[in-house]
This record gives structure tokens, sequence and C-alpha cells, in this order.
């Protein structure tokens, strides 16, 4: 019996999008699964113009007319397919549903990486019924955290659902060593989107690193440059990794700010695998996780971080950076992924779905 996931694929680079996706291809294999990629032919990060437009048109066509019921003709005997959410294009989902079940006895298994009715569809009931709908022809689901997934039932899903519990990061740098506790932070991600830097007067350095950075940044901030998702993390030797998202130092607030009350940033993982305990939002999602494993600290503003971090001795810090080391282990290795889609499969046949 096969197993396979479907993928987007994504050129991008320096981003951290496509680089949760190839993480769970890499850690699926552990479990039989071989992916399946999608190509649009368009760069969904660059993707402007006339020309681009067309290009995904037809490539959209080619791919539900004629990739997909292939795909499906040539497999059968396929036992469990994986999809990994969102695919961009409701259509094409629909078309991988329906011809799976017209050529196949398979179990399909979402697995989330956003959820966009919580994300861009608030203002948007209608776009956001229709997502719903469509996490329905799943068998189960996989979404972030409990949050996430009560959500999710409080809106109309009504198939299985698991919780992930974190990202794992697929890490090729050496786990950072405890050498010394110096109230260091760092930030890492599309410098764009990071528009609360222009408020941040902590003594408590902060460096950061990714694109599109700022003409000019105070003094209690530091500009490093951007690297991919496999170098960064040998540049991120500072204490704690920052994961915050807004215009202001207060709270987390703006579109994606209130996203992280149900979704699980990407980011926390690349510290996390890294060796970096992290500071969060208080509100946010992974709150309670980095509070029970011990991996770091939660604040409501990011004014309280020099009273914060002051309170810290250096063998509390060393705990908590002993704390990530066992996370970090486990990101590595792929367990949250592996564990999540073995516990769908397991309750799935148990359900009869």
């Amino acid at each position: 019996m096969e197993r396979y996931i479907i993928s987007l694929r994504d050129p991008a680079q320096n981003v951290g999008g496509p680089k949760a996706n190839m993480d769970n291809i890499h850690n699926l294999t552990k479990l039989d699964f071989t992916n399946y990629w999608l190509d649009y032919g368009w760069n969904f990060w660059d993707n402007h113009g006339i020309k681009n437009f067309v290009k995904s048109r037809v490539n959209k066509f080619r791919v539900t007319y004629i990739t997909l019921p292939h795909f499906f003709k040539q497999h059968r005997d396929m036992e469990y397919l994986i999809l990994q959410y969102p695919l961009y294009s409701a259509f094409t989902m629909k078309r991988i549903v329906d011809c799976m079940h017209k050529y196949t006895h398979a179990k399909l298994f979402i697995i989330i990486h956003d959820v966009e009715s919580i994300r861009l569809y608030v203002d948007q009931p209608e776009k956001g019924k229709d997502e719903i709908d469509s996490f329905n022809w799943a068998d189960g689901i996989i979404g972030h955290n409990d949050k996430m997934n009560q959500w999710l039932k409080d809106n109309g899903v009504t198939v299985p659902l698991i919780s992930l519990g974190i990202f794992d990061y697929d890490n090729p740098q050496p786990l950072q060593k405890f050498t010394s506790y110096d109230k260091t932070i760092c930030y890492a991600g599309n410098l764009i989107d990071a528009k609360f830097l222009n408020e941040y007067h902590q003594k408590s350095k902060l460096t950061v690193f990714g694109p599109n950075p700022a003409d000019h940044y105070n003094d209690s901030i530091d500009y490093e440059g951007q690297y991919t998702p496999e170098e960064l993390p040998k540049h991120l030797t500072q204490n704690f990794g920052l994961v915050w998202h807004g215009t202001s130092a207060d709270t987390c607030n703006g579109t994606f700010g209130k996203y992280l009350r149900y979704n699980n940033p990407h980011k926390t993982s690349l510290y996390l695998s890294s060796g970096l305990p992290v500071i969060i939002w208080d509100q946010a999602a992974l709150a309670p996780f980095v509070e029970e494993n011990g991996i770091g600290i939660t604040v409501s503003s990011l004014n309280e971080i020099d009273e914060r971090l002051d309170a810290i001795s250096s063998a509390e810090y060393q705990r908590m950076h002993d704390n990530v080391k066992k996370i970090a282990e486990k990101m590595r290795s792929g367990y949250y992924v592996t564990t999540a889609v073995n516990r769908m499969v397991e309750k799935t046949n148990a359900e009869g779905k």
C-alpha cells in the first residue's frame, strides 16, 4: 500500500514558508510517505504582473485536468494521502479530493500550515465558510495546537483533529552551547513585517536577521544580514529568540499579530532547534508550550524585557537552555509531525473513518 504527500512547490529563498513543507516531506519519509509536487509555475512570494497571472492559470489548468488524474490512476493502491495546506487554489484541492475518491480508497489527511479563515478571511465570511467546507473533505486534520483545533471545531470542522504541538525543524547546524548569560536577544524574519522594532528601546541588545531591513535602527538594535533557513542557525548566538509581530512594542497587533493567538510561528522552531530559549507574547497559542517545558519566558509587552531578564540568574538561564536541548533533539528528529500522523492513523482507524 502506497503513502503520498502532496505539496506545493515554491522556489522562494531566505523565507521560512517553504522550509516547513520541506521538513515535513523529509520527516514523513520515515513513515514511508513519498512526496508528489504540485507546480503552478510561479513563486508565491513574487506573484505579480500579467505574465505570472497567465502562466499560473495555464499551469493550474494542466495540473488539475491532466497531471492529477494521471497521478491517481497510476497509484490506485494508495493507502493514505497527506495534503500540506494551503494549496492556494480551492479548485485544485477539490480536484485532488475528487480524483482520489474516483481512483483510490485512500484516507485523506490535511496538515495545516495556515488557516486563512483566521489569518486573512476574518472580514470575508463566505471565503471562511468555503475553507471550513474544504477541511471537512478530509478524513482527519493535523492543526498547529489545541487553540487552533478548538477554533476549527467551534467554526464547523467535524472531522477528527490532532494537535501537532510545534513544528519540527531539520537543523543542519550544531546546537548553540551555553557559554554565558548576557541577556542578548535575536529576531529573524521578513523585517518589512517587523514595524515593532521602531518601538524597541530596551538595554537588552536585539540582533535582527532577514530581508527588507529598515534604513536605520536605533542603538538597541543591530542588523546582521540575511541567510538561508539552513545557514541562519549558526549565526543565532544570542541568549533568546524573540517571537513577536505587529507595529507595537506593547502588544502583538494587526492581522499577523492577532494570528499568534492560534498559530505556531515557524521562527519559534528555528530558535528552539538552534538551542535558544524564546521570548514570546503571553497571549500566543504557543505560550503554554513554552511555560510548561521551561524553554523561555512569556511577556505581555516588549517593555517588560529588561526587568524580566534582569530577574533571571545565570543558573536559571542554564536550566532553560538544558530544557531547550531536549525539545531541539525532538524537532531535529521529526518527532512532532511523525507522532501526529501516527496518532491520526490510529484515531481514524479506531473510529472507522
